[in-house]
């Protein structure tokens, strides 16, 4: 499973980027700099990565540096699923 390719999905479909996500980097950084990514959509954002890799995330597990960049999310969820 490529996490990144799903990570970027999540956010293209919880974010409604209609495929703007598919640009996106390891260096992209995403909350303050996408719009869309507002308190709300993290929530959505965090509900889907539960539910595509069957995680579960506490809510102290969660601050700003896992949102800061695409890599730093990726990150975050490889660590959970090792």
């Amino acid at each position: 499973m490529d996490i990144q390719k799903e990570v970027l999905a999540i956010l293209d479909d919880v974010l409604s980027l209609n495929g703007r996500a598919q640009e996106f980097d390891v260096n992209t950084a995403l909350l303050g700099a996408v719009p869309e990514l507002d308190s709300m959509a993290v929530v959505g954002v965090i509900n889907m990565l539960e539910e595509r890799f069957g995680l579960y995330v506490e809510d102290d597990e969660i601050d700003g540096a896992t949102f800061a960049s695409v890599g730093t999310l990726v990150e975050f969820v490889s660590g959970k699923l090792s």
